[in-house]
């Protein structure tokens, strides 16, 4: 099931083409993100694509899935790419990330090595 939030937190489930192009269409101050989480019990992890309408009126396009490894990150000016994106993968087609440049940024979520290292025992 496919779920879109935005920053408002106003929560469509099972959204559909029309709702998330209105989403994204209406991203302004206080209300500059939406989420669309893929929940699938036979997929493990956490699966999203998100959007940020930054400052600049550029538009910063994250998605993650499953693990933290495999979040990336992108920025466009254009709206229309950013419906493309989403589209493509709520509906799950191949080639939805072929019109951007990724930065794979999951480093930034994996715990620290200190965060993971053994501490001594008394």
């Amino acid at each position: 099931m496919l779920i879109a939030t935005n920053a408002q937190g106003h929560v469509v489930k099972r959204a559909s083409k029309p709702a998330i192009g209105t989403m994204l269409a209406n991203l302004r101050r206080a209300n500059e993100h939406m989420v669309l989480e893929r929940q699938d019990e036979d997929r493990e992890g956490s699966w999203y694509i998100q959007v940020l309408l930054c400052d600049n009126n550029t538009y910063q396009l994250e998605y993650r899935d499953g693990v933290a490894a495999e979040h990336h990150q992108t920025r466009t000016v254009s709206q229309g790419k950013v419906l493309d994106a989403l589209l493509g993968w709520a509906a799950d087609k191949p080639g939805w990330r072929d019109d951007f440049m990724w930065s794979n940024i999951g480093s930034l979520f994996e715990p620290s090595v200190s965060d993971t290292s053994e501490r001594p025992t008394a």
